[in-house]
């Protein structure tokens, strides 16, 4: 678990099926991540479980201190077809325009540098999505290279893990 001021962070796990499929379902979060079924959704989650297990990261249910919601999710996401570990952030409609998806973010940023070895990880953001690269470059993310990503047009960025003082 990770903690910042505001936020808690949790591996997802199967039972989060329910929130997750609500978050993919609002038009204003979809259309840059998709949606998911709860047949989907459940498949999405046991292989997050899964990498959690073999890897050592995944993504993070991420939640309000202050109440418990469920806001959204973040987390390290390696993509075997590009060999490459993606930071990456999604959250309700509700919850943007607090810093949630940067505090949130800089965590797992935090986080992964400090764990795993990767010299550095990549974000990838539909062309468009100004919300997330706004994100990106606030955590110090810089545009690697255009590709394609699930069938849509990517900018890949990249943020290099930090060299020592």
């Amino acid at each position: 678990m990770i903690e910042t001021e505001r936020l808690l962070l949790r591996p997802l796990r199967v039972t989060d099926a329910d929130a997750f499929v609500a978050l993919h379902a609002d038009e204003r979060v979809n259309r840059f991540v998709g949606t998911y079924s709860h047949e989907q959704a459940r498949e999405r989650l046991a292989a997050i479980e899964r990498q959690w297990a073999e890897r050592g990261h995944g993504l993070c249910a991420v939640e309000l201190k202050s109440t418990g919601e469920f806001v959204g999710r973040v987390g390290l996401n390696y993509w075997s077809d590009l060999d490459e570990v993606e930071l990456g952030w999604t959250l309700k409609a509700e919850a943007w325009g607090h810093g949630y998806a940067t505090e949130a973010a800089r965590a797992c940023l935090d986080w992964g540098f400090a764990t795993l070895a990767e010299e550095y990880f990549i974000a990838l953001i539909r062309h468009g999505n100004t919300a997330s690269v706004r994100v990106a470059e606030r955590l110090g993310f810089a545009p690697l290279r255009e590709d394609t990503f699930a069938g849509n047009p990517v900018t890949v960025y990249a943020r290099n893990r930090p060299q020592p003082a």
